[in-house]
């Protein structure tokens, strides 16, 4: 059984640094490229950052470059996202996803 586990959210101030994680289990995380998607109060599901199975190939959302960084450790069957320079548009649920199988999400709230 797939299962994505995801964490690291909170509470941050605008400008403020979070790293998200995900662990992955219940399939060969190697092979599989890897997205983080996010959902806003009243938005729709926006996706955020794509890498590829070794990690040398990553694309971003226009919104996020330059500020987020997307990474993998295959070792660990783990999926970051750093997350910096954060904004209030930022605010969301965040998801790492294979496919179409997303976690239960972690919460990131900027707030001053």
């Amino acid at each position: 059984e797939v299962q994505l586990v995801e964490s690291g959210g909170g509470l941050v101030q605008p400008g403020g640094s979070l790293r998200l994680s995900c662990a992955a289990s219940g399939f060969a995380f190697s092979s599989y490229a890897m997205n983080w998607v996010r959902l806003a109060p009243g938005k729709g599901l926006e996706w955020v950052s794509f890498i590829n199975t070794g990690g040398d190939t990553t694309s971003y959302a226009d919104s996020v470059k330059g500020r987020f960084t997307i990474s993998r450790d295959n070792a660990k069957n783990t999926l970051y996202l750093q997350l910096n320079s954060l904004k209030t548009e930022d605010t969301a649920m965040y998801y790492c996803a294979k496919g179409t199988q997303r976690g239960q999400g972690t919460q990131v709230t900027v707030s001053s």
